[in-house]
């Protein structure tokens, strides 16, 4: 009896084809002949040559499942740029990401990312791939919410990312009520700066943003205005700046460093907010441009609420400058992907949001 193969290309013609025997017991009727003897039969069969043009068939090894998380962390790397802002964001050693992204690259068979580059870039293969990846995660998610929806309970995980310039304050008073009202459901919580809360919401990574707004309002988001955060220009007491008397010109900030926030995402580059000195040190959170303020490095701009009690003490100074208003504000907005179904500890979350949080 000759084998069968599944099909005539799965076989290695470099290969004799030698099939093991099947485990069965020593004097069952079913037993097979000596392997010595099929394997002599098998030998002397012709291997099928893919190769050929008329086989119609090409040779391809069993890809392994594709898992979501996978894709997740696919999305990551492009929404970030780089395979170690993927790792931050997902909060994962950079050694997972790469392991992830060549089981998927195995899985597909095909490569995703061009790594003979500092930052790596889709190929021609992960461009093609990149709306299908996006259409997968966002249907398994609708699923999950309808899920939710339909039974009737409240979703495990509710994930929040908040601008640094917004009061904290606040959202921690929403999250208190959170507490209370939803005592199971986790909470994930990203403070980020600039770019940085929209890229969250983008790829997945958190439900819900409060942003600045930096970031042009793209219709796959959905933008809610929030109340308005107050912005002044501060110095040591010890720096010049702060002993100029009545406003600064623009020539006297130009000889002074300027600290300012840099944004850790790719959605602002190439842009500067309240930039005004060519001498500038860059700094990636809010707690290390307070520290530096204070420490007399440079001046720079600063939510109100984060300096008013310096201001009372006088440990810092508030700046004033030609032909621009001391204090200055912006709109925050909360934000979400539009095809969101918050469950109910979302929906409640963005009320109390909506609510100045501790109202």
């Amino acid at each position: 009896m000759a084998p069968a193969w599944n099909s005539p290309c799965e076989v290695d013609e470099k290969l004799p084809f030698a099939p093991s025997a099947p485990d069965v017991l020593v004097d069952s009727p079913l037993a097979p002949e000596p392997v010595a003897e099929a394997s002599a039969r098998a030998v002397s069969l012709p291997a099928p040559d893919c190769r050929r043009a008329d086989a119609g068939v090409r040779w391809a090894p069993p890809m392994d499942p594709v898992t979501l998380d996978q894709l997740r962390v696919f999305l990551s790397i492009v929404d970030v740029g780089s395979f170690s802002g993927a790792a931050r964001r997902l909060q994962r050693a950079q050694s997972a990401v790469s392991y992830a992204i060549s089981h998927l690259e195995r899985s597909l068979a095909v490569q995703l990312f061009d790594r003979s580059t500092r930052t790596p870039t889709l190929t021609e293969q992960g461009r093609a791939l990149l709306a299908d990846a996006r259409l997968v995660t966002d249907r398994v998610d609708r699923l999950e919410e309808r899920a939710r929806e339909l039974s009737g309970r409240a979703e495990p995980r509710v994930s929040l990312a908040v601008d640094g310039l917004y009061p904290l304050g606040r959202v921690l008073c929403a999250l208190a009520g959170l507490r209370q009202a939803f005592p199971e459901v986790q909470v994930t919580l990203f403070t980020e700066m600039l770019g940085g809360v929209v890229a969250h919401v983008k790829d997945g990574a958190c439900q819900i943003g409060v942003s600045a707004p930096v970031v042009e309002q793209e219709p796959d988001l959905t933008w809610q205005p929030l109340d308005r955060v107050e912005l002044v220009s501060v110095a040591a007491a010890g720096h010049p700046l702060a002993a100029w008397v009545g406003p600064i010109p623009s020539a006297e900030l130009q000889a002074h460093t300027q600290l300012v926030i840099t944004d850790r995402s790719h959605l602002t580059a190439g842009r500067d907010f309240g930039v005004h000195s060519g001498m500038r040190w860059q700094l990636a959170d809010l707690e290390a441009k307070h520290a530096c303020l204070r420490a007399g490095f440079g001046w720079g701009g600063m939510p109100l609420h984060r300096v008013r009690e310096d201001l009372e003490r006088g440990t810092l100074k508030k700046l004033e400058f030609e032909g621009v208003e001391s204090v200055t504000s912006f709109e925050a907005l909360l934000v979400h992907r539009s095809g969101f179904r918050p469950g109910p500890a979302a929906t409640w979350l963005i009320e109390r949001l909506k609510a100045d949080g501790c109202h």
